[in-house]
């Protein structure tokens, strides 16, 4: 782990940013040309197609396919984003999986609020099962909100009486729109991205005015994560959002799930997305890699360990 590397990751996020609120258009600008400086695996084939009613980016291995997919929710806040700011991390996962990955382009707020982004991934894994895949053989996978959208689709699901998916890998996911979590206030200043007024005006968007308090925008707090599949939640301890992490942990131990909480020592919100550049991004990926391949079987190589 490489001290040189997490300053110069800092330095990079620290920059000066205009004063005030941006528009919308502002931010999704700024972020995208943000994250085309993230590094992307090389020898993917990426291919763009339509999963549900959305459009997606279907992001295969150059070799070495193995039987599985990874149904990918970007990052961005429900607000900004898309598959293909996500490409370093869907790609990473891909490669070092041999998995395929479907990342959806879920529709954003303020155009399309709360519940917009849940139905789409919901159609999404829909679509998937109707395909013919068995959910054994498909994770869920996401970064921030996209995380969030993991356990948020899950519920979903089990609600509409789909199955489970295999496996859920979020990376520092979102998942309480009460923003109640202490790691808001003892992380204030200390997290490099986000200020609880940012998230507040990115959130406000979303939420539409709907009630924060309920399960599908607070399931850190509020959903019942019974029956879920094994989940990765990982997260670093500079960010605002870690206790997200952390009580989605405790609730889905309590409630009978398996689960892993790995948290990353003096690393941003969602580290992972400097693969290449940061030590710690290229060791928690090769963690979730091994998780996915550890809980993504075809039902024949299922059926044949069971003998």
């Amino acid at each position: 782990m490489s001290k040189e590397q997490r300053t110069q990751v800092s330095a990079m996020l620290r920059q000066p940013r205009p004063d005030g609120p941006r528009s919308v258009e502002a931010i999704r600008a700024g972020f995208k040309a943000m994250m085309a400086r993230m590094v992307v695996p090389d020898g993917l084939r990426i291919t763009r197609t339509t999963l549900g009613d959305r459009p997606a980016l279907h992001v295969e291995p150059g070799t070495g396919t193995r039987t599985g997919t990874i149904l990918y929710f970007h990052g961005g806040g429900w607000v900004f984003g898309s598959p293909e700011t996500a490409l370093s991390l869907t790609g990473n996962l891909v490669a070092r999986t041999g998995l395929t990955a479907y990342s959806l382009d879920y529709r954003l707020a303020p155009e399309h609020p709360f519940p917009a982004a849940i139905e789409d991934a919901l159609s999404a894994y829909r679509a998937l099962l109707d395909s013919g895949e068995d959910p054994s053989t498909i994770a869920f996978a996401g970064d921030s909100a996209g995380g969030g959208l993991t356990v948020t689709t899950c519920l979903a699901a089990r609600d509409a009486g789909l199955p489970m998916p295999a496996a859920i890998v979020a990376f520092s996911p979102g998942l309480d729109a009460t923003r109640t979590g202490e790691s808001m206030d003892t992380k204030a200043g200390i997290d490099p991205f986000f200020t609880r007024e940012s998230l507040g005006r990115t959130g406000a968007m979303y939420l539409a005015g709907a009630d924060p308090h309920q399960p599908m925008l607070s399931p850190a707090v509020l959903a019942d994560p019974t029956g879920f599949p094994p989940m990765l939640l990982q997260a670093g301890t500079d960010e605002v959002l870690l206790d997200d992490s952390t009580r989605m942990a405790a609730r889905a131990r309590a409630g009978g799930v398996d689960v892993i909480l790995d948290i990353t020592a003096d690393v941003p919100h969602v580290f992972q997305s400097f693969a290449g550049v940061l030590d710690e991004a290229d060791q928690a990926l090769d963690r979730a890699a091994l998780f996915l391949t550890q809980h993504v079987h075809s039902p024949d190589s299922a059926a044949t360990s069971a003998r």
